[in-house]
């Protein structure tokens, strides 16, 4: 089958969002064809993404970050404890490798070496967005393999297979699939007012989007109204879908959302929240601006909050 080669072009709104962008090429009908993915790794060009333990590890050359490895180097900095294709950079076939946790410090004192969260990352804007997408892949699939080493149906020892996309018992053959887990974040609206909230464990001022994990048997739509009925004891009515943002802390997908609010009543859990309140147009305009008369903020331009808020506030979108 062809490849493709010109990424085609993103005007979501989702493309705006940080880990968002990822012009690989995944060959993902290709990842059982052994013969292809060993050329792959075989290639001159391979290049793999380093992880140690949860944090990438990066070049360093003249203040310019590269996250990119040649096999040979990443063997230098650890053992290496999973492999997995990601997929093909124009000729260049990408992979991403997991190194033992003790060899996360194994390049202290190393000028040339950075090892660097992924969150700071993006949003001190270290790296151009596609490689923070390519990295996002990378840590999500890899934390997977670290953390599902053993069948979940047996107990004994699983296998990575389909070039690290897919791992196999070796005693009952049950076979694993890597993890998404779907989270409902989404934004309140009643006229011109909207429903932030914040944890105790934000940032001082900072305010957000409201979000909690889709469950088994559950619609994104009433994912979206329990959640918030569950926090803010809001009721809600339609849901409209926004945009998405993989979140690889550690493997999550983000799915944003518009509710439309059917009264102005709240009833905050202070289990899940701090606090949360209603905000007018113009509040959430100059939180996302910097300029609130009492210093409230809200998250960074990577995170899909950011992308609702100014959806609403700005765009004008509603449920």
């Amino acid at each position: 089958m062809p490849t493709s080669t010109t990424p085609a072009p993103r005007s979501e709104r989702s493309a705006t969002l940080g880990y968002a962008i990822n012009t690989l090429d995944r060959l993902a009908e290709h990842r059982d064809d052994a013969e292809r993915m060993a050329a792959c790794r075989a290639s001159p060009a391979a290049r793999t993404i380093v992880i140690a333990g949860e944090v990438p590890v990066l070049r360093r050359r003249d203040n310019v970050l590269d996250p990119l490895f040649s096999f040979e180097e990443a063997e230098g900095l650890g053992h290496a404890r999973e492999c997995a294709f990601l997929g093909l950079d124009g000729e260049t076939p990408v992979f991403g490798t997991v190194l033992d946790a003790t060899a996360a410090d194994s390049d202290q004192g190393r000028a040339d070496i950075a090892r660097i969260d992924l969150r700071t990352l993006a949003v001190q804007g270290l790296l151009p967005p596609d490689t923070l997408g390519r990295m996002a892949q990378a840590k999500s699939l890899l934390f997977w393999h670290q953390r599902h080493r053993f069948c979940s149906v047996c107990g004994q020892p699983s296998a990575p297979a389909a070039a690290g996309w897919r791992r196999e018992c070796t005693a009952c053959g049950a076979q694993h699939f890597p993890r998404t887990d779907p989270v409902a974040i989404m934004l309140a609206v009643r006229g011109e007012r909207c429903v932030l909230g914040r944890q105790a464990r934000f940032v001082k001022g900072s305010y957000s989007c409201l979000a909690g994990f889709i469950e088994p048997g559950e619609t994104l739509e009433d994912a979206v109204r329990r959640e918030l009925f569950e926090e803010a004891g809001l009721e809600t009515g339609s849901v409209r879908y926004l945009a998405s943002q993989p979140w690889p802390f550690p493997a999550s997908l983000m799915i944003g959302c518009i509710a439309q609010a059917t009264s102005d009543r709240l009833v905050v859990d202070n289990t899940e929240l701090e606090d949360a309140r209603w905000f007018t147009r113009d509040e959430v305009r100059r939180m996302i601006e910097g300029t609130h008369p009492d210093g409230l903020i809200c998250p960074p331009p990577i995170a899909i909050a950011n992308g609702i808020m100014r959806a609403w506030a700005f765009d004008g979108e509603g449920a």
